[in-house]
């Protein structure tokens, strides 16, 4: 799609012109004065900042202990003071911070690598090389993106740089040259697609970076040159787009839109920008507007969103490349959407955000966005999307929502780009609050991306509101990868252990049928062929929205002389009352569950950085053993 409109593209490359640089006055000094005054604020905070030193043993770390947070930390606080300057700089144009500015740019062109530690290799899912190559430099997430950040500063600031010293962009281009175009057109990194090997957000977040490095250095200029990285770039975006359901739903989760939909919104803006809108016509396709409008549809409430995979329930506030994504597709409720999300966000600026193009588009649609109303119809509409019903059939994600709670099921496979094991797993809001939950994500590890990541616990079943099956002997745990210990079994035996769910695209739903029209839409699947133990010879799961009362799950089993054990994970304590067949869940509602042998409650400790951003206090399991085939939830 993208390949053939650049073949059909008749004229020259446009130099590209997205924000106003800083000698274009109007534009920064008739910008909002509150918006300039946080800026500037924002931008002080950085004078005679001490750029973090970068060590080689710091880049060492990762191949050592398998820590990258360390590195990272560092590498991006560079990135984001640097920001925070030059943005001040450009309201205020008066050189106060141009002395921090030059530190900044000196300091992150003498980097050995921009990219992560955890990146560095050249073959995809083989071990990271322990120190970087500076002779075979590798174009990763960051390498990327660092290069778009040198390039948008040299776009904004060249001739004020240029007074000071030609030098200095002198040296911002021969790093990009060195970094980023050479080894663009030289090398295949992985995530430039082959047609063969599967895509992810990575496609299109390193692509966008490219393109913007080149657009905003004026590439545009040598227009051979330029055209080589568009068709490189078009190729990478078709192979994208060909793996992405024309449903538009994110594998990733909500979190990863923001890297995959939105990183396709500005690879479009870039393209446009450097060929008189000639690309403008794809928004309008169907697979482009529903890419567009997916984050609209998974938003709960607040801060929350549906989330499965290494997706963060709290997947960030909308701003304004939402926003424009919605006004470029013709999605009022979108924008309706991220206006509301970014007057009420406690970083509405980014001031944290490493890609300095993003926190440009932000202050130059501040305004736009500050005073945005939309027509009366579309408000309207908006308040009925509350009760909206969707099924996604390439990822086979179920939603629906009515007055009080929405509902998620997630059927497909165990094959998600950042996969869990969550076939068959639901989760519950209630009244905007979270009450049968998806965990999320640790902070990433070495053993994040490795062969052993599924014995990190969020990535199990068992973490899942899912069933795990009882009845193994201990040899038997050799057979298969995700077996466990397991007390709670039916006798509370510690010699049995259980069986998970298996990663892998053979481990999937099947005989999935859902209904979506009338007042209780529900979803129907057989989960048993997502565990590797043949014993499970059924398990299916229909899960209903009732038109008033809650939400019902009904499971019935058939396993071959194995134990089912449900568990369910909850943001609130439980309370299992045995007599009642009653799990209380805080304050926020009840569960019955009949055909229980047994319930046990246990306290999930949140201790990870990353799920605290989430989860403020610890979560909740409760582990259900079947007392026969059948288990019926009632949720109220």
């Amino acid at each position: 799609m993208f390949s053939k409109y650049l073949q059909q593209y008749p004229a020259s490359f446009h130099p590209f012109h997205p924000f106003a640089s800083i000698k274009e006055r109007d534009a920064w000094d008739g910008l909002d004065q509150e918006l300039r005054k946080q800026l500037v604020t924002a931008g002080e905070r950085f004078l005679e900042y001490e750029y973090p030193v970068i060590r080689a043993v710091d880049f060492l770390e990762f191949s050592r202990s398998g820590n990258r947070e360390h590195y990272e930390e560092k590498l991006f606080a560079r990135r984001t003071a640097l920001n925070a300057l030059v943005l001040a700089e450009c309201v205020e144009n008066q050189g106060r911070f141009f002395d921090d500015i030059l530190n900044g740019i000196y300091a992150i062109c003498e980097e050995s690598a921009w990219q992560l530690p955890a990146h560095n290799s050249y073959i995809r899912d083989t071990p990271q090389l322990p120190l970087p190559d500076v002779t075979r430099p590798v174009i990763d997430l960051f390498q990327a993106e660092t290069g778009a950040v040198l390039a948008v500063v040299h776009y904004l600031l060249q001739p004020a740089l240029d007074s000071i010293s030609p030098a200095v962009c002198v040296m911002i281009r021969h790093e990009l040259e060195e970094r980023i175009f050479i080894p663009y057109l030289k090398e295949h990194f992985w995530w430039m697609g082959d047609g063969h090997s599967p895509m992810n957000n990575w496609t299109v977040w390193c692509t966008q970076n490219v393109l913007m490095a080149a657009a905003c250095t004026g590439l545009s200029e040598d227009q051979e040159r330029m055209g080589q990285i568009l068709q490189k770039a078009c190729r990478s975006i078709d192979y994208f787009l060909a793996e992405y359901g024309e449903d538009g739903c994110c594998d990733e989760g909500a979190q990863y839109y923001r890297h995959a939909g939105l990183c396709l919104f500005n690879c479009l803006e870039i393209l446009n920008g450097i060929t008189a809108d000639h690309f403008a016509p794809l928004y309008q396709t169907e697979k482009v507007r529903n890419i567009a409008g997916y984050i609209e549809k998974v938003h709960v409430a607040g801060p929350y969103y549906i989330n499965f995979s290494d997706c963060s329930p709290v997947a960030g506030r909308c701003n304004a490349r939402e926003f424009l994504f919605g006004k470029r597709t013709g999605n009022p409720s979108l924008m309706v959407l991220a206006a509301s999300d970014f007057k009420d966000s406690e970083d509405a600026l980014l001031t944290g955000e490493h890609n300095l193009f993003y926190r440009l588009q932000t202050v130059f649609h501040y305004e736009e966005m500050m005073t945005f109303q939309p027509p009366e119809v579309i408000e309207t509409a908006s308040e009925k999307n509350g009760k909206s019903t969707y099924y996604f059939p390439s990822v086979g994600l179920f939603l629906a929502q009515n007055e009080h709670y929405f509902l998620a099921v997630k059927a497909g496979d165990n094959d998600d780009s950042h996969n869990h094991n969550d076939t068959g797993s639901f989760t519950l809001y209630k009244n905007g609050k979270p009450f049968f939950i998806d965990i999320g994500v640790e902070t990433y590890q070495k053993k994040t991306f490795s062969p052993q990541r599924y014995e990190i616990w969020t990535m199990q079943s068992q973490y899942h509101n899912l069933p795990s099956f009882v009845g193994c002997e201990k040899e038997d745990i050799a057979a298969f990868p995700y077996a466990y210990a397991c007390p709670f079994g039916p006798c509370g035996d510690p010699d049995l252990v259980g069986v998970m769910e298996q990663n892998g695209p053979e481990y999937a739903a099947k005989d999935v049928s859902y209904t979506l029209s009338g007042p209780c839409p529900s979803i129907s699947m057989d989960i048993a062929g997502a565990y590797p133990d043949t014993r499970v010879r059924s398990y299916q799961r229909t899960v209903t929205l009732l038109e008033k009362d809650g939400v019902l799950v009904e499971d019935h089993s058939e396993c071959g002389g194995l134990t089912p054990v449900l568990s369910l994970i909850t943001y609130e304590m439980p309370t299992w009352n045995e007599e009642a067949a009653s799990l209380s869940v805080g304050g926020l509602g009840s569960c019955q569950i009949l055909g229980a042998a047994s319930a046990v409650v246990e306290r999930l400790p949140i201790t990870d950085k990353r799920l605290q951003t989430a989860w403020k206090h610890d979560v909740w399991r409760t582990l259900v053993t079947f007392e026969g085939t059948e288990l019926r939830l009632a949720i109220h």
